[in-house]
């Protein structure tokens, strides 16, 4: 796995899924017997104005971007998780008896995943 295919798979299984699953929790509080907190949340979205529900969904996507562009950061060793230069993380796909490290300062995977969902994180639909 390559780190380009690593950053893909996070953003269609972690970071669409975020998407997603909060928009349709909003809409629709899962479960049997939701939260009174998500039934409360969701009927605050469903009697916003539609222009207003994309607005919310737009930050929910921003906030997903925001966390898991800092979680690369961490990963790559740009953003600091311990005093000093201690350490550094090494993220490593293996599969049989290949092994690829996938993080590296050639690849950096916060890069990768900044273009990947720029376009649909940051447009504000002028261009």
């Amino acid at each position: 796995m390559t780190p380009e295919e690593f950053v893909e798979v996070i953003r269609v299984t972690v970071h669409n899924a975020a998407v997603r699953g909060t928009q349709s929790n909003l809409e629709k509080p899962p479960g049997r017997q939701p939260s009174p907190r998500e039934i409360d949340l969701s009927a605050w979205f469903r009697r916003l104005p539609a222009e207003d529900q994309a607005r919310v969904v737009s930050v929910v996507r921003h906030g997903v971007q925001s966390a898991l562009f800092g979680f690369f950061c961490v990963l790559d060793g740009v953003r600091a998780i311990e005093d000093g230069a201690e350490g550094r993380l090494e993220l490593t796909y293996v599969k049989g008896d290949n092994r690829r490290v996938i993080n590296t300062e050639e690849n950096f995977l916060h890069d990768i995943y900044q273009a990947l969902v720029y376009d649909e994180v940051f447009d504000d639909g002028a261009g």
